[in-house]
């Protein structure tokens, strides 16, 4: 497979023209996006071109109203090793400026598709909107396609149902409020893999170890934390943090975020895993990614070690149940 190629700002003249060209943030890159991408390859496909997915760095809401910025589900190399997965053939990443973002819905396609990349086509999902104040919707593209010599494909809205019984519409915004929720399986379903973290290895105050159950300690990343809990999962480790986009979390593990509170309150949040193989502990690298498959409890304030021990043990019984280890 050709390695995906990605270009920062349009100058370059690598943009193939004559495209398929799919725009969007596709935090995620979860159900909802996946159908864009599939339905913007097909038609790449058929026309014999080349698929092109721009994206914006950092989010908009990042650079318009900081305190409203959302928290980030993918951080940029595994995106883009999403999209290689994807069959995605160019990546171009835009810098989003309070410039770019105050343009006009007609100034936008103008400039960055008429002018810079000349799409045979724009492939978007039914709620893109683009533009100063998101003005721009996809009926603006099926208006001004005409015009500009583009076609315009609209791919409905990916709905799945969940196990409680709800039929909900696959987005980032529904993913980010499962995760806060610590309901880490319902997002796994509608990303079609688990939710990852990637993160720095950072020393721990070695409790876990004391108790009999090492963990390795995750320096927090710049991504969205499930809530605070114990989950089942799986760990990988690597010392490229790039190599974890790659490669599947092989490692069964239980995962534990929070406030270790059985020892006080005063101390600041932990991410932890402890590896059920029966080599974890010796598992080398300077970066880890967590993937979560489901979570197991709430954290509670044990009234003794031992009590949080016997706990750690049911734990990772439960743990090896979900995950099939032995």
């Amino acid at each position: 497979m050709t390695p995906l190629e990605k270009i920062s700002g349009l100058e370059s003249k690598n943009i193939p023209t004559g495209c398929v060209l799919t725009i969007g943030n596709f935090d995620g890159v979860h159900l909802g996006h996946q159908e864009i991408i599939h339905a913007a390859a097909e038609m790449a496909s058929r026309n014999a071109t080349k698929l092109v997915v721009m994206t914006f760095d950092p989010h908009p809401l990042a650079v318009i109203h900081p305190d409203r910025s959302p928290g980030i589900l993918t951080p940029p190399a595994l995106k883009h090793q999403l999209f290689s997965d994807l069959g995605v053939d160019c990546h171009v990443v835009l810098k989003a400026t309070r410039e770019t973002l105050s343009l006009s819905a007609e100034d936008f396609v103008r400039r960055f598709l008429v002018e810079a990349i000349r799409p045979l086509a724009v492939v978007e999902g039914e709620d893109f909107n683009f533009g100063a104040g998101r003005a721009g919707s996809v009926q603006t593209l099926l208006d001004m396609a005409p015009h500009h010599d583009f076609e315009v494909l609209v791919v409905p809205a990916k709905k799945i149902d969940i196990p409680d019984g709800q039929t909900v519409r696959v987005s980032s915004t529904m993913i980010r409020y499962m995760l806060g929720s610590g309901r880490v399986a319902d997002a796994a379903m509608a990303l079609g893999r688990p939710y990852r973290l990637i993160g720095q290895i950072c020393p721990g105050r070695g409790r876990g170890k004391q108790l009999g159950f090492p963990t390795l300690n995750m320096k927090r990343p710049d991504q969205l934390l499930p809530a605070e809990g114990v989950y089942a999962g799986y760990v990988q480790l690597a010392d490229d943090p790039e190599d974890l986009c790659r490669v599947a979390g092989a490692v069964p593990a239980v995962f534990s975020l929070g406030q270790a509170r059985t020892f006080g309150d005063e101390h600041p949040p932990l991410i932890e895993a402890h590896a059920l193989a029966e080599n974890g502990d010796r598992l080398k690298g300077r970066s880890m990614a967590m993937d979560f498959v489901r979570r197991l409890r709430s954290q509670h304030k044990f009234a003794s070690p031992e009590q949080l021990t016997r706990q750690i043990k049911r734990d990772c019984e439960k743990a090896r149940n979900i995950l099939g280890a032995p």
